[in-house]
């Protein structure tokens, strides 16, 4: 959304690609503290200001998403909230006459923002446009290494890496997803399922929703692999040990050599058990992410067997 300029549109984003979050990113600002709150702290970042009122509805409809979309920006932009009732030296500053009415002061100078209130993603644009391109955030930085650490099986590295993200955002479905998965590694499925329930309700993501299928197939593996194996030594085709084998491998962590099995028991019978193998399989999918080489060359021979 343009700046409707007093003077030419402030142009604020080559500094706020370097501005991090700040203490202070909304305050209330009276006509004794307007030069120390805006006009000096507009020399760092840009400063919107909101002139309201108490009895002023569409105010009440404003404010809110204002501070929403400030704070999404970290720090980039700050929120001057001006009650012009107890105000009036500002609101005769800026010519009021209507409220609620948004001006923003950059650099020491002001600029007519908008007037009224607006829907919340242009309230977003709005304030986006002002915060100009930024850098990833502190918590995306913990989160890539988290992550690095976690491929790597570093899980010292990434369980701490992901509860740093977790004290810094408690409710990142990233940081959630990713601890439970530390503890799922270390075989501790009670400590994994009281981290994926911190998740807000309702939130899904693809690592959220692979954890919690990792999650089932641990719950579900019981009893030991050798006796399994020696089952199937004996006897390739019995299926029902194969099966309970992929099982017990999955929920132990090992999902490629779970895939492996389940996928012998569709190529040699691929309606085994009204096609149990199948259905596991796409859990197996999952648990390991729909970007995992598991899924991605697990699903490509599946179908070579299902359509060939």
């Amino acid at each position: 959304m343009a700046l409707i300029g007093l003077t030419p549109t402030p142009k604020p984003a080559e500094k706020a690609a370097a501005t991090g979050g700040a203490a202070g990113d909304i305050v209330d600002v009276t006509d004794a503290t307007f030069m120390q709150e805006v006009i000096e702290e507009s020399k760092t970042r840009p400063v919107v200001i909101d002139l309201w009122a108490p009895w002023c509805g569409p105010c009440r409809q404003l404010t809110p998403s204002l501070e929403k979309a400030v704070t999404s920006k970290k720090g980039a932009v700050r929120l001057a909230k001006v009650n012009i009732d107890e105000n009036p030296g500002i609101a005769q500053q800026f010519r009021v006459q209507s409220i609620p009415s948004i001006f923003v002061v950059d650099q020491g100078k002001a600029f007519q923002g908008f007037q009224g209130a607006l829907p919340d993603s242009q309230v977003q644009a709005f304030i986006d446009e002002l915060a100009g391109p930024q850098g990833p955030s502190d918590i995306d930085g913990v989160l890539d290494f988290a992550a690095e650490a976690l491929a790597a099986g570093d899980m010292g590295g990434a369980a701490q890496a992901y509860a740093q993200a977790l004290q810094m955002e408690p409710t990142n479905v990233k940081a959630i997803a990713g601890l439970a998965r530390c503890y799922l590694v270390g075989r501790d499925t009670e400590r994994a399922t009281e981290v994926v329930a911190m998740a807000p309700a309702g939130a899904k993501s693809p690592e959220l929703d692979a954890v919690r299928a990792a999650l089932t197939l641990a719950e579900q593996a019981q009893g030991e692999t050798a006796p399994l194996n020696a089952r199937l030594a004996a006897d390739a085709d019995d299926h029902a040990a194969r099966f309970e084998l992929a099982g017990l491998l999955a929920g132990q962590g090992d999902l490629q050599a779970a895939a492996d099995h389940l996928l012998t028991i569709i190529e040699r019978d691929r309606t085994w058990n009204e096609e149990a193998a199948r259905k596991q399989l796409l859990t197996v999918f999952e648990a390991a992410g729909p970007g995992s080489e598991v899924a991605r060359n697990g699903r490509r021979k599946l179908s070579s067997l299902l359509f060939s």
